[in-house]
């Protein structure tokens, strides 16, 4: 069984852990309706992507 030889010091724990952080999602504005969205996903209040309408207004 593998035992480290010498303990991690706080140092080395905190720098091997400087990348487990939560980010916050990006959020850019719908250029038909300017709700926010998700880049590149379909628009969810008025149902399209780049320029088009993906999904009817109907469905939604």
């Amino acid at each position: 069984m593998a035992v480290p030889k010498k303990k991690t010091s706080k140092s080395r724990k905190n720098m091997r852990r400087a990348h487990d952080f939560l980010t916050a999602p990006t959020v850019s504005t719908c250029p038909q309706c300017k709700s926010p969205k998700l880049p590149h996903r379909v628009c969810p209040s008025c149902g399209t992507y780049k320029g088009r309408e993906v999904i009817k207004a109907e469905e939604l």
